[in-house]
């Protein structure tokens, strides 16, 4: 990974990552990380798509090196927020590529930024559908702070993340192929404000019933961009079946699911990720803005109905070869 860099904006200092062709030389691809996650999720892929893009990795306010403080953790509050360094960059346009909760903020970004955008890849993402893992919705209650407090105690610690590194070393499960992840998550949550913002952030986009922010009603906008949703069949954090409702929300979306892989198939499978974007890349346009085309999306589109999801799905399965 290359050096990392800052920038202060609004008062805050912001931690990212840029490589690849100058900008101006190649199209750029702005990696969003999940939740509790940073930037060096993309370590196994920023080599190989740094030959061909100028990437950037930001650590999300709340997030890694970057700053956390009491603050906007929303989804549409980090689209913001990726528009503010874009523009500090010199970076007029994006394809931009999120992870998990990353996803989600890559389809906000997209609805509120139609005009900087020209490509959406989603990741295992959030926003497709209520169901996610117990143990985010789990960062949304109350004590939550004294139960990780608890649990990042240094012999608990050491511990726990031991146990679960052990799990996923000596029983390769889909149940434990996520845990060396997870204990890197669970390491970082030593630090106060890394918690508090990560309960902060879960509680605007997560309730106990599962996820409550959605771009189901919006999803109709994506006809005038490219859309690609990835996910690994195995994901035990949010399930694959969401993949299955983008086949009724954008039909024209490229749905991907990758066998024998989690919820970090950029991870599980990093060459066959590359692929994956370079093929996205290279047989799409990207998106032009209209104001009249999106105005008429706006005036006619119909959001998909929320009921069910259709039994037929567009869902193409990627060989491992």
């Amino acid at each position: 990974m290359v050096q990392t860099q800052f920038v202060t904006i609004h008062g805050h200092r912001r931690a990212y990552a840029i490589g690849g062709p100058p900008v101006g030389e190649a199209p750029v691809l702005l990696l969003l990380h999940g939740l509790a996650c940073d930037r060096h999720t993309w370590d196994s892929v920023w080599d190989d798509l740094a030959e061909r893009y100028t990437v950037i990795a930001p650590d999300l306010l709340g997030h890694g090196e970057s700053d956390k403080p009491r603050g906007d953790y929303s989804v549409g509050g980090y689209a913001n927020g990726m528009r503010d360094l874009l523009t500090v960059l010199g970076i007029d346009k994006v394809t931009v590529i999120g992870h998990s909760f990353g996803g989600g903020v890559a389809m906000q970004f997209g609805y509120q930024f139609p005009e900087r955008t020209e490509r959406i890849f989603l990741v295992d993402a959030g926003g497709l559908g209520r169901e996610v893992t117990p143990f985010i919705r789990a960062l949304a209650l109350p004590g939550y702070d004294a139960v990780l407090r608890f649990l990042t105690m240094p012999g608990v610690l050491h511990l726990n993340i031991g146990m679960m590194r052990a799990l996923h070393a000596l029983v390769p499960t889909p149940h434990t192929r996520d845990l060396a992840e997870v204990a890197e998550i669970m390491e970082s949550f030593k630090e106060p404000g890394k918690r508090r913002a990560v309960h902060q952030l879960v509680t605007n986009a997560i309730d106990w019933r599962g996820q409550i922010v959605s771009i189901r009603d919006r999803a109709y906008l994506t006809e005038e961009m490219p859309l690609c949703v990835l996910w690994g069949e195995d994901d035990m954090v949010i399930p694959a079946k969401h993949a299955d409702v983008v086949a009724e929300l954008a039909p024209a979306a490229r749905v991907v699911v990758i066998p024998d892989a989690g919820h970090f198939p950029h991870k599980d499978h990093p060459a066959q990720f590359v692929a994956l974007v370079d093929d996205f890349m290279t047989t799409t346009s990207p998106a032009v803005y209209s104001r009249a085309k999106w105005r008429r999306l706006l005036k006619t589109g119909r959001p998909a109905p929320l009921s069910s999801v259709s039994d037929e799905t567009i869902k193409a399965t990627a060989d491992l070869a």
